[in-house]
């Protein structure tokens, strides 16, 4: 505070910028980290950034049965779908573990506080 009873805007501004490296850094974490899901015990996999981004799919030959292609492209279809989910709850996690402290501190954590105009703050 400074002696006008204000807010002091110079200490204001150091910790918005702060906060702004902070997410940064988080958001750069989040880019370099690479999430796994997978189904059917491991038969499909999925590689995806930490942001999300469906980055590489294995099928392992396993999952395949020559005697019924049709069926195995359904099946595949369903274990794909499968693994990117489990890849997504993996990567909800990882996000929020970086991100979550970051909206703590704009206060989103608390019922009524945040930021004015900033969804989710």
């Amino acid at each position: 505070m400074n002696p006008g009873g204000g807010m002091d805007m110079q200490a204001l501004l150091q910790q918005a910028q702060q906060m702004q490296q902070q997410l940064m850094e988080a958001q750069q974490q989040l880019d370099d980290t690479q999430v796994e899901g997978s189904s059917g015990g491991g038969l499909v996999k999925v590689s995806v950034s930490g942001r999300g981004s469906v980055e590489d799919i294995t099928i392992d030959p396993k999952a395949i049965d020559p005697d019924d292609p049709s069926e195995t492209a359904q099946t595949i279809a369903d274990l794909v779908i499968a693994a990117i989910r489990d890849a997504d709850t993996r990567v909800e996690e990882l996000q929020q573990e970086k991100m979550g402290p970051l909206a703590e501190g704009l206060g989103g954590g608390m019922p009524g506080g945040g930021m004015p105009g900033l969804p989710g703050f």
